[in-house]
């Protein structure tokens, strides 16, 4: 294993494949608008009346709003976070430990995983930030390209397992899930999903896998590329504040707001963590996005130098902005337009899968079905609306765990983050790499993962039993 990976027949196909991604695949956003023909053309070959159809497509437009701030919140303040000073200093200190470049490349994989279950925007930034600071050591022979694509295993790997998992986050706040879907899986709290046993045991096993992989696969001093090789200068230091022109902005140079809010922002948070258990309190996605805004701030000190990493974070959202619309759109056609025979598309979806579904494949069924679905619609959140009304319709009709449910869809939509570009982009950047560099490593991860988690989601599911929907 310690040949150049480039030269494995895996990471040559996996190389063409994302050559080809890359040429013919359209945005993510034009899938989720052929997304919405799609629903929409098979309402009315039901029997749906267009005015009915256009009715749910505006009204369903709009229904994701606060969650479509909240996720974009959830990226905001990963990056805020990351690309803060003391967590730059603390990069630098943690890129002194590793002692070759092969044992680096497993510990970007490391923190970066870590990094990702407390926030997955975090994770990318952070982790980007490290193989640069890695990079300038010059004792060490590391692989840009290899220490790249561990920096994107936690998206890739597990953070769907963790506290910014949106699945799991939508299914515990009642008011940010539409009622059409509400009506179906209850309110699910975190004790029912990510903080199950269960998921912990996963969380494990693909933590000490994933390692094992990226470790193996780092191409050995001889054959490594660096990231001079790469034509990255690896080089960074944080953009430095512009000199006060004028009166005004003494405020903005000055700590003296930032530690008032965080002073305010502290003793709220101190309420809600002493009123509430530790774990429905941190289930609250405005009290997680608090917390990482407030941190941001803090750790920022100056509001120029947060208000200059914000402006950074806020291209990041793009996606999120302007495709969760169409999700919440598609959910609305699903749940809500009935055919002539006075059911809806979810209904006729989910009667499809009980057909063919069982209580001991609904992990595996459900787990595929999720995976391949992700490839097209590279959206954590989004595609859970999508996919939410007849994958929990069906867990309620075969009595199956619906929070295992969906911690299948968590770890089954991540599998495909490995080889699509879509999430790639805010660590690219921060890389100075393309989506071609890190895809030959992070294609070699999939192929153990995919059937390494698919096992493990079935076996560990048949440990859990049914417990009906609970209403707010």
């Amino acid at each position: 294993m310690a040949a150049d990976i480039e030269e494995s027949r895996y990471a040559r196909f996996a190389l063409r494949c994302a050559k080809f991604a890359e040429r013919w695949f359209p945005d993510s956003w034009v899938f989720a608008a052929l997304a919405v023909v799609i629903v929409t053309v098979a309402t009315l070959a039901m029997g749906a009346r267009p005015a009915e159809a256009a009715k749910a497509f505006g009204d369903g437009f709009w229904s994701l709003i606060p969650f479509t701030m909240q996720m974009a919140f959830v990226v905001i303040g990963g990056y805020v976070v990351a690309s803060s000073p003391p967590a730059v200093k603390l990069i630098d200190r943690l890129a002194r430990i590793p002692k070759n470049g092969r044992s680096a490349v497993a510990w970007v994989a490391l923190i970066s995983m870590v990094a990702s279950l407390l926030n997955w925007g975090l994770s990318l930034v952070f982790g980007g930030l490290l193989v640069r600071a890695l990079a300038r050591r010059t004792d060490l022979r590391m692989d840009y390209r290899a220490a790249g694509a561990a920096a994107y295993l936690g998206l890739g790997a597990v953070w769907a397992l963790g506290l910014s998992s949106s699945a799991a986050q939508l299914q515990a706040n009642p008011g940010s899930l539409p009622p059409s879907i509400l009506a179906i899986t209850g309110v699910i709290p975190f004790t029912e999903t990510i903080f199950l046993w269960q998921s912990g045991v996963m969380l494990a096993v693909l933590v000490i896998v994933s390692l094992v992989v990226a470790y193996a696969t780092a191409p050995g001093p001889n054959s490594a590329k660096d990231a001079q090789a790469c034509g990255v200068d690896p080089a960074f230091s944080l953009p430095a504040l512009p000199p006060r022109s004028r009166p005004g902005e003494w405020l903005e140079y000055s700590p003296l707001l930032i530690i008032l809010m965080v002073l305010l922002a502290s003793g709220w948070l101190f309420n809600e963590f002493s009123t509430k258990p530790a774990i429905t309190a941190i289930s609250g996605l405005n009290t997680y996005n608090f917390l990482f805004i407030m941190l941001g701030a803090l750790l920022h000190w100056r509001p120029r130098s947060f208000l200059d990493a914000v402006t950074r974070a806020v291209p990041t959202t793009t996606g999120v902005m302007i495709q969760f619309p169409l999700y919440g759109s598609i959910a609305a056609l699903m749940t809500t337009v009935k055919g002539s025979d006075a059911q809806t598309l979810a209904h006729h979806i989910s009667t499809f899968f009980t057909s063919i579904a069982s209580h001991d494949t609904y992990a595996l069924l459900m787990g595929v079905y999720s995976a391949v679905l992700g490839f097209f619609i590279p959206s954590g959140g989004g595609k859970w609306i999508i996919e939410a009304p007849y994958v929990m319709q069906v867990a309620n009709e075969l009595q199956y765990h619906l929070g295992w449910a969906v911690q299948i869809y968590n770890a089954a939509e991540a599998l495909p983050n490995l080889i699509n570009p879509f999430y790639m982009l805010p660590l690219l950047g921060v890389l100075g790499l393309k989506a071609r560099d890190l895809i030959g490593f992070s294609f070699v991860q999939l192929l153990v993962h995919t059937p390494l988690v698919l096992f493990l989601l079935w076996a560990l599911g048949t440990t859990l039993s049914y417990i009906p929907p609970m209403m707010p």
